[in-house]
């Protein structure tokens, strides 16, 4: 597919979305503007970035280190985030490229996070905290990551004692073969809770390409769309 038909495909694609969010924000008795869309791309190659880029996309979301780095290189000035699983390990690449982290979920994993922030200041690769969101476990499984809900409040206050992190909110993914709306009101009920204590927490990152009205419907803030806008699934970027 050429460059041209590639723009095109997507600039379709990119407002079926935009009218989806429109009348899901409506419906609920919400501004459009309340709801920020991050555009997933992993497997996709950073010329689909660029693409999204040229079209208004402004927030890129990324799964693996390895591959989030490379684009984040090609293809600067919109604002990326981390939104997979995440190994200590990874911790200082990521840092170096993210602006927000989505998928913290364990005080292991703040305190990695800030150590690698720590060296990469030092270093003048970034000057500011990184900005998280803690991962809420709406189904208790280990194998989909999550802190559990009844530790929220524990690994928030942790986080909110570091000079490195900056916690945005939460972010959760609606369990597999259940009601999204149910899980997603949950998740509402556990983002009021945590605002008591952090009131500037309040970023609830919630929907993808099949149940983002839901989500909308019960406050998210942030919708994170792969596949209804970039398509099915491609081969990784080199």
């Amino acid at each position: 597919m050429s460059t041209t038909d590639r723009k095109a495909e997507l600039a379709e694609n990119l407002r079926e979305v935009e009218e989806r969010i429109d009348a899901a924000c409506r419906a609920a008795g919400r501004a459009r503007e309340e709801v920020k869309l991050i555009a997933i791309t992993k497997t996709f190659p950073a010329s689909d970035v660029a693409l999204l880029a040229e079209l208004g996309v402004t927030d890129v979301g990324e799964n693996r280190d390895q591959e989030a780095g490379p684009k984040a290189a090609e293809v600067t000035g919109l604002r990326w985030h981390m939104v997979g699983r995440l190994q200590r390990n990874k911790a200082r690449s990521v840092a170096g490229w993210a602006h927000e982290v989505q998928s913290l979920d364990s005080a292991r994993l703040a305190d990695a996070l800030a150590k690698a922030v720590r060296a990469v200041r030092d270093v003048q690769i970034r000057d500011e905290p990184l900005d998280v969101l803690i991962q809420a476990s709406l189904d208790d499984d280990p194998e989909r990551g999550g802190c559990p809900l009844p530790e929220l409040g524990a690994l928030a206050d942790r986080i909110a004692r570091t000079e490195e992190l900056r916690l945005r909110g939460l972010m959760a993914v609606a369990p597999l073969g259940a009601d999204p709306a149910a899980a997603f009101e949950r998740l509402a009920r556990a983002g009021e809770a945590l605002r008591k204590d952090h009131p500037n927490a309040a970023e609830v990152s919630a929907g993808m390409s099949h149940d983002l009205e839901e989500a909308i419907t019960h406050g998210s803030t942030c919708v994170r769309v792969g596949t209804a806008l970039l398509g099915g699934r491609g081969l990784a970027s080199p």
